[in-house]
């Protein structure tokens, strides 16, 4: 089990499920929520910075520790350059995929194998830690609406609801009917930047790439 809090594309793959159901929701535009998610994680933490607008790896070396970051950064230093926006949707499969295994392996998920016509095994997802992904869910909301000010919310948690919503998640959103205050997810956005300047950017980037990607995730 992880010791250490989750990554943000395992959060927001999280955040795209539905506690109340059974199954996983695998909607799309998933695969290029979660990718962001790990764009900006990686530039969060120094190990993707921005080269002229082409996503560049800050030192061949270094390494986050984590399977799924890593395997992206590899990826990322392998392939011919590509700019933010691309980099959201190009394969985007290969993170969304790597992190599932990642949850299921760490007992987020609960993976129950079958056969598909006797011949082919194929792998169900269901949550196995309701309760955990209530509290995320929770605490989404209130970061979205209140009445933390933007200026002390965790940079994490702002970057996770700000790829949210561009990504047009639904499940965030307010379930009492209150209203987002004007202007809350663009000061979320500044401050997703504040504690990492390479994030700025990279949120700027992979925001804008999920808002005008469709259909968008959501329930």
């Amino acid at each position: 089990m992880r010791n250490g809090p989750l990554s943000l594309p395992a959060r927001l793959y999280l955040l795209a499920q539905d506690p109340g159901e059974p199954g996983l929701g695998d909607t799309p535009g998933l695969d290029r929520l979660v990718r962001a998610g790990a764009l900006a994680d990686l530039a969060g933490r120094g190990l993707l910075v921005d080269d002229g607008g082409i996503v560049t790896p800050a030192d061949a070396d270094s390494r986050s520790g984590d399977t799924v970051l890593d395997e992206l950064l590899e990826l990322v230093a392998e392939s011919r350059p590509r700019t933010w926006p691309e980099w959201v949707s190009s394969r985007a499969r290969l993170t969304l995929d790597a992190v599932r295994a990642q949850l299921a392996a760490e007992g987020y998920l609960r993976a129950e194998r079958r056969r598909v016509l006797g011949l082919f095994s194929s792998v169900d997802y269901g949550l196995a830690r309701v309760s955990a992904v209530e509290a995320l869910h929770a605490r989404a909301r209130q970061v979205l609406v209140g009445p933390q000010p933007a200026a002390e919310v965790p940079g994490r948690d702002a970057a996770l609801v700000v790829l949210a919503a561009a990504a047009g998640l639904r499940t965030p959103g307010p379930p009492d009917r209150r209203q987002v205050p004007p202007g809350r997810v663009d000061e979320l956005a500044g401050r997703a930047g504040a504690e990492a300047p390479a994030l700025m950017k990279a949120v700027r980037e992979v925001r804008d790439a999920l808002a005008v990607a469709s259909p968008a995730p959501g329930r």
